[in-house]
């Protein structure tokens, strides 16, 4: 085996991202080896990935899930096994939800760098994990195409005036107020430039995707809420772009695939030639269109902003009112419009913990829930 592979465990390897990621490294096989896999519940696919990849470690929720050669770890206690192992040059954590936020933390006590593709870990404690990673010398590299896009423009951020963040404006940019809040969940899931996981969709279809992702840039480059701007950009072919003190601008643009931003996190510094959707060509683009966002259309990107400026376990309360809303909308129980009304109304009554622990930022969780739930049932 060759010595400069890099060593490398996938968290949700059977979700969007993580399948995405192990076609990003069949292209580029011999650059690494696959550490551990887990899957959470979808055990006929994590078998074939293990079947396929062969790594040392696998993580199910299923106590009786079993593979002939692989050490079976289980749940959380397992993602945590895993992110402790120092043999793993990078972590990929494409879970999604607050399952991600522990193993994140336990990688970077390990100095393990860090693939993040999962909002909850910054949305509810950027503060203790920036600082851990700082302390502990990991690198923490974005997934996301947006803060994959400024992360390859910034050379120096103490040049940096402003962070500019795209967004496509999802499926109802030119609908009316009245028919977004009224959408089916399958209109609401009809994305029209990225293929994403159902929670991820409808949140990029309220523009509470973008609202999570400004308060992730916060703590992932230190700069003031002020100072990182949403733009509507439906073509979705700037991911983003930054603007230095002098004035210069510079974007990072590329078709929408999300295999680019997961090949430049967990290759990076370096660069290979791996999954190309084609090379990109600006007289085929023809024209790039730039618009302020409706803020009252969308007013959850507004309520990130406020809660980002806010601080402490105002995200915290925000992020989980908010997936419990879109669990509700997704199972028929409320309308999309509904969504953003109860999310601002629990965050909006929440008393806010400074600077919370990290088992007072999960008890809020829990806590905030509870509420959230007990609300949609009285609508």
């Amino acid at each position: 085996m060759a010595k400069n592979k890099r060593k490398i465990s996938i968290l949700g390897s059977t979700g969007s991202i993580g399948t995405q990621a192990l076609e990003v490294i069949d292209k580029i096989a011999d650059k690494f080896e696959i550490i551990a896999l887990t899957g959470g519940n979808n055990t006929d696919l994590l078998k074939q990935q293990c079947e396929k990849y062969k790594p040392k470690y696998v993580c199910s929720n299923d106590k009786n899930f079993k593979i002939n050669g692989i050490k079976t770890l289980y749940g959380n206690d397992g993602l945590e096994e895993i992110c402790s192992n120092k043999e793993n040059d990078i972590i990929l954590v494409a879970v999604s939800g607050k399952i991600g936020l522990k193993p994140t933390l336990k990688a970077i006590e390990n100095g393990i760098d860090i693939a993040l593709a999962n909002k909850e870990t910054l949305v509810m404690a950027g503060d203790i994990v920036m600082a851990k990673a700082k302390e502990n010398g990991v690198k923490i590299i974005p997934v996301d195409s947006e803060h994959c896009a400024i992360h390859q423009c910034i050379k120096n951020i103490t040049q940096v005036d402003k962070l500019i963040i795209t967004a496509s404006g999802g499926p109802f940019l030119r609908k009316t107020v009245e028919e977004m809040h009224n959408a089916t969940v399958k209109q609401a899931l009809s994305h029209p430039r990225w293929n994403m996981g159902k929670k991820i969709t409808i949140d990029s279809a309220t523009l509470m995707n973008k609202g999570l992702e400004v308060i992730e840039a916060h703590h992932l480059f230190g700069m003031d809420y002020d100072d990182i701007e949403v733009v509507i950009h439906p073509q979705s072919i700037v991911h983003s772009a930054i603007e230095y003190k002098d004035g210069s601008v510079i974007a990072q643009l590329g078709l929408p695939s999300m295999h680019i931003p997961i090949q430049y996190a967990i290759t990076y510094p370096e660069r290979f030639e791996g999954i190309k959707s084609k090379s990109f060509s600006f007289s085929e683009i023809a024209r790039l269109d730039f618009e302020k966002p409706d803020y009252s259309k969308f007013p959850a990107l507004k309520l990130a902003y406020d809660a980002g400026k806010l601080g402490g376990s105002a995200t915290v309360c925000m992020n989980s009112a908010n997936e419990e809303a879109v669990f509700a909308f997704l199972d028929g129980k409320i309308n999309l419009g509904d969504i953003y009304k109860i999310t601002a109304e629990i965050t909006q009554k929440h008393t806010i913990i400074k600077n919370p622990s990290i088992d007072e930022i999960f008890e809020t969780d829990n806590e905030i829930r509870i509420k959230t739930k007990e609300l949609i049932k009285g609508i």
